[in-house]
């Protein structure tokens, strides 16, 4: 029997949990959840990293109190794109600026004045987005140049942990990706990039591959915790996608997966990266995946649209569970209406049921009433909005989809899962809500030699978890836009 813990950040909450393999089998106990938050600093938005420090120091604590001192290792993910500024000193310049800040507006345009986007995407193959850290960086290089200089380190946001747990400035592959920064083809910060941009190359962390062991947890870390010094930090697949999708319980390569969280992340494993013009012109991305695999996905605004109308309702006292919502939308009246997720106006709105009203209104589409038809409107484009991607995709690669993996949280959402699977006409296997936890834990099961391969991890995964297959049955395959 052999222990890991997972440390999972995402951007709405997080947790430590522990993964417990034994006879070809895995099973979790969560340690530790907690929120994560955004703050306001000079009218910008920030993570506050200090705080997510503390709480990972809690989750080794608990782990230890729980009856677990004899775990062998540890693992981060976080979510993408964002990073903070280390300086000599190893302290942070400032907070970690959210992708959600405002910084990052007009800075595509700026970025392509310097340098195509046709030759960004030709070195990175990555999606423009405007949250990318292409732009992030961008901007701050704009607003304090001097700031940027060799005396400094940029660590995305697991990185940033890892390196608090181990004192090494180091950047793994998977969420080095999503950056824009590197090079899709040679797996190396792309020099011509930095270079058009005036950026300076030498404030990036050397690579590493998931699976690495990093060293042991921190001498002082150890002896807080009670976990002492011979605990190994193994960089996993550090972008929470990354160890979604190394969990998931496929065979063959006839499927697709939808990493349902905050965001959607859609798309396919490929061994090599497709920066085709087609995949340039409908916007997919190729990200690092575990044991060299290429993530080819689309990143579309997902369950973030729930969430938002499930707080902004709170507030006014109406505090809608999940499953609630799910209830309320599959007893709507059907208006027809789709909005796009991908919208810009979605991406951090102040009210979120005004946005969806203002885009059908200004689509020239029936607006929703009720809160009944606004979550109906969200699921069902969301569903829609899948079905595309899917298309599109089928035609980039030439592959044959003829079934959709839909991993974390959303795929709770039985309701979603059923549009999605009448919307794409395939069925749909949803479940491990947990895949993010379990791929991380199942990396530094490889790590260990405790698993020797991908494929034993999705054997294991899938022999451990129950999961639910929906089949389409026409019940919501209205057309939608494109």
């Amino acid at each position: 029997m052999k222990k890991y813990l997972a440390f999972d950040f995402g951007a709405d909450s997080g947790r430590a949990i522990l993964g417990i393999v034994s006879g070809g089998k895995v099973r979790l106990e969560e340690v530790h959840r907690f929120p994560n938050r955004q703050i306001t600093i000079d009218g910008h938005l920030h993570w506050d990293a200090a705080y997510l420090l503390d709480e990972l120091k809690k989750g080794l604590s608990l782990a230890v109190k729980q009856g677990h001192a004899d775990i062998s290792s540890v693992g981060i993910d976080s979510w993408g794109v964002d990073f903070a500024i280390v300086g000599e000193d190893g302290r942070l310049i400032e907070q970690p600026y959210s992708y959600r800040d405002s910084r990052t507006n007009g800075m595509m345009e700026q970025v392509f004045k310097k340098i195509s986007k046709a030759e960004i995407y030709s070195c990175t193959g990555i999606q423009f987005m405007q949250i990318n850290s292409i732009y992030q960086l961008y901007s701050e290089f704009c607003d304090n140049p001097a700031r940027l200089n060799s005396s400094v380190t940029l660590l995305f946001m697991a990185d940033l942990f890892n390196y608090f747990l181990t004192g090494k400035k180091l950047s793994e592959y998977t969420i080095a990706s999503t950056s824009q920064l590197l090079n899709v083809h040679e797996k190396r910060w792309d020099s011509k990039i930095f270079s058009s941009l005036g950026l300076p190359i030498g404030i990036m962390a050397p690579i590493v591959d998931p699976g690495t062991i990093l060293g042991p947890l921190a001498r002082e870390l150890g002896r807080e915790s009670g976990l002492g010094e011979d605990v190994n930090v193994v960089a996993v697949g550090c972008h929470d996608t990354a160890s979604a999708v190394a969990a998931v319980p496929a065979t063959g390569d006839d499927w697709a997966f939808l990493s349902s969280g905050t965001w959607s992340i859609i798309g396919t494993e490929l061994d090599h990266p497709n920066v085709s013009e087609e995949a340039l012109r409908d916007d997919f991305t190729n990200e690092g995946g575990v044991r060299n695999r290429i993530r080819f996905v689309r990143n579309v605004m997902g369950m973030w649209l729930l969430q938002e109308l499930r707080r902004n309702w709170k507030v006014e006292g109406k505090d809608y569970s999940y499953d609630e919502l799910s209830n309320m939308a599959e007893h709507a009246r059907r208006i027809g209406s789709v909005i796009d997720p991908e919208d810009m106006s979605f991406l951090n709105p102040p009210y979120m049921a005004a946005v969806v009203r203002d885009y059908c209104k200004k689509t020239h589409q029936r607006i929703p009433q009720t809160d009944e038809e606004i979550v109906f409107c969200v699921l069902h484009s969301l569903a829609i909005k899948y079905s595309s991607t899917l298309q599109k995709m089928r035609c980039i690669t030439g592959r044959k989809t003829s079934r959709l993996h839909i991993v974390g949280g959303g795929s709770r959402n039985d309701l979603l899962n059923q549009m999605t699977a009448d919307a794409c006409g395939i069925p749909v296997t949803a479940g491990p809500a947990e895949a993010t936890a379990l791929g991380n834990i199942m990396v530094q099961a490889m790590a260990d030699g405790e698993v020797e391969s991908l494929d034993e991890a999705r054997r294991i995964v899938g022999e451990s978890f129950p999961v639910k297959v929906f089949k389409p049955a026409g019940r919501y395959k209205e057309k939608g836009y494109g």
